[in-house]
């Protein structure tokens, strides 16, 4: 036997090239060994597990009939791309998802050209799809233009407006639907699989054109008639009406996990000279892998673990975790109060109103991959005198911002959003930071916008927004664990737009908003063993501002360094804004604002991402220092 027919099909494939000079046979072999370099990459790494997982057949199908990069391949939601990766030129560095300086978790532009477009939120392929398919129309070229959307992401309204828009432009598109929920419908054996191939077939489309010209020839009421019977045919043959509704040819189920169904159906969709057309295929999420396959999630996210038992490596927490802590402060609440109902947007277990709604199940309402009807169903909650709480992702809830605005702030309606993953983020880098939030929602007229400090101040905020009444409100927390303060009992109402001082000094004054207020309280030791005394504030509310508080800070110290850990136009812009406004900042004072920088920060650490953006200890030291003229601290200083 020669070494090349002993060598592992994977390590003859660097880039797609290589795989498409595989034979068919070949194809099986390959896949097995691409769904093994997952499991062991992820296993290093921690990650996106199960996604993936599902659609390594369809991977290496696609990328077998497809003449990528040139076809251009868009995967959404990206963490069902790591095979994707490995057979695109990354297989060297796949052991670096998620790390600092490695890969990203979710494709990405700038790290391939076989991820043309950044996919890291949901159900975005379609309309970039169809914006690159009319690009090529107009262009004069003939490449394909394929998109597979999943795990999900087809509950979106995005998805359908660019189905709705792709149908009545007839522009060539292929949409790839991985459904691995088996929630729109499952495969029915080798006749749906037979029917599939026959109803991707040229002579299928061809017989279907003819057949809606001749309709369109006949008097009104035969073409009535013959439309009829074609829709009353097609939800015989195929059960894709929906789809063929707006515009496109729906073809399959089919096993995609079967090369035998998946090739047929590509290559004919592939050559077909038709508008859009949608294959519908049937996976299996956790494909493979027995302990994902057995889970709940099918692994959809998992930490470090061992290959063998599928046991993850969790380290012990030494606090709980800011999510837990909003959980079980909510479900305390609603023990109290029989209106306080809880709303999730596809995120149960990461917003933690998983916890919840196993205490309160009738209470408990996840929406989908669909945060604008999440926030306006919970507007009508509200109309309703119900207190909904809307547990969302800050960086999720930017896509719902018009309904923010228009269907809850406008109306005055007392929505509670809670604001998980606020801040840096850690692995999943800048497409899931919360960095935005203080500044859109801090400009809306009637909000209350508060940042919990730690994990006791969660619990009172929760508190706090369960009492409010009159308005919406906010609050926001970080990803991860506490700090390990003492818990309260029970939650307590704070004051509206009140802060509070923590520690008093002479010379300089330290307010911060949210987390950063750990880091603010070691700045204020480095700078007293310099002989700088610093008084430190924890403003918690964003909106309404403190302003007692802010003007006494202004007048009785030298220098007012703010802290968030949010973008410029948030918090430190609403001091300044205060503060020119009474005339305080023409006595000499020296205002300092420190936000994440105008950059967005790749994905490492969360402490690192700090340290980068200067919103650390040392970074804070070394703004005093700097107001005041002096050098910067010192490396002993800085560690």
């Amino acid at each position: 036997m020669s070494p090349a027919e002993t060598t592992p099909l994977l390590d003859r494939v660097r880039v797609p090239e290589d795989l498409r000079r595989l034979s068919e046979e070949d194809l099986p072999q390959l896949a097995a060994e691409l769904r093994k370099e997952t499991i062991d990459a992820v296993s290093v790494t921690g990650g996106h597990l199960g996604a993936g997982l599902g659609v390594v057949e369809l991977t290496v199908a696609l990328h077998w009939v497809f003449d990528t990069p040139r076809d251009r391949l868009i995967w959404d939601v990206g963490h069902q791309a790591y095979p994707h990766k490995i057979i695109t030129g990354r297989r060297d560095r796949i052991r670096t998802l998620r790390q600092g300086g490695g890969l990203s978790g979710f494709t990405r532009r700038a790290e391939s050209e076989y991820d043309p477009f950044g996919a890291a939120h949901s159900s975005t392929s379609i309309s970039a799809g169809l914006g690159m398919a009319v690009a090529r129309d107009l262009s004069g070229k003939r490449h394909n233009v394929v998109c597979v959307i999943g795990d999900g992401a087809m509950s979106a309204g995005m998805a359908y407006e660019a189905m709705n828009n792709a149908g009545a432009m007839d522009s060539r598109l292929i949409v790839i639907l991985n459904d691995n929920d088996m929630s729109i419908a499952p495969p029915t054996g080798a006749l749906s699989s037979y029917l599939a191939r026959i109803s991707s077939s040229g002579s299928y489309f061809y017989v279907r054109d003819i057949a809606k010209q001749l309709a369109k020839r006949l008097p009104k009421s035969w073409e009535r008639r013959a439309a009829r019977v074609e829709e009353y045919a097609r939800l015989l043959w195929q059960g894709g009406a929906w789809f063929e509704e707006l515009g496109f040819y729906y073809v399959g189920p089919i096993d995609g996990h079967s090369f035998d169904h998946l090739l047929p159906v590509l290559k004919n969709v592939r050559d077909a000279d038709q508008g859009p057309v949608l294959v519908h295929v049937v996976t299996k999420k956790g494909k493979g892998y027995a302990p994902a396959e057995k889970s709940a999630d099918k692994y959809h996210g998992v930490n470090r673990f061992n290959v063998i038992t599928g046991d993850q490596v969790k380290p012990k927490p030494n606090a709980p975790s800011y999510t837990k802590v909003f959980a079980e402060s909510l479900i305390q609440e609603a023990a109290k109060d029989d209106r306080i109902v809880a709303v999730t947007a596809a995120m149960p277990s990461g917003t933690g109103l998983d916890l919840f709604g196993k205490s309160f199940p009738e209470r408990t309402f996840d929406v989908g991959i669909a945060e604008q009807h999440a926030v306006t169903f919970a507007a009508g909650l509200a109309t309703q005198g119900y207190k909904p709480f809307a547990a969302i992702y800050s960086t999720f809830l930017q896509r719902a911002y018009d309904q923010v605005v228009h269907d809850v702030a406008i109306q005055r309606l007392p929505v509670r959003f809670a604001l998980d993953r606020a801040g840096l983020v850690g692995a999943d880098g800048p497409t899931h930071a919360g960095s935005f939030d203080i500044a859109y929602l801090g400009c809306l007229p009637g909000f209350v916008l508060m940042a919990a400090a730690d994990e006791a101040e969660l619990k009172h905020m929760v508190a706090t927004a369960a009492a409010i009444d009159d308005r919406p409100c906010a609050f926001r927390y970080p990803r991860g664990d506490g700090v390990g303060v003492e818990m309260p009992v029970s939650g307590v109402p704070l004051g509206i737009g009140k802060g509070r001082i923590l520690r008093e000094g002479t010379s300089v004054a330290i307010l911060s908003l949210g987390t950063r207020l750990q880091e603010a309280m070691k700045a204020a030791d480095q700078l007293a063993a310099m002989g700088l005394t610093a008084t430190v504030a924890d403003a918690r509310f964003a909106k309404p501002l403190d302003a007692d508080l802010v003007r006494r800070l202004a007048r009785e110290h030298e220098v007012l360094v703010t802290v968030e850990e949010g973008s410029v136009g948030g918090f430190g812009s609403f001091v300044l804004h205060d503060l020119a406004g009474c005339g305080l900042l023409d006595r000499g004072l020296k205002v300092r604002t420190m936000v994440l920088p105008d950059v967005f920060i790749d994905h490492d650490k969360p402490e690192r991402m700090y340290g980068l953006a200067g919103l650390g200890a040392a970074g804070i030291v070394d703004t005093v220092l700097g107001a005041l003229g002096k050098p910067a601290a010192t490396a002993d200083i800085r560690a």
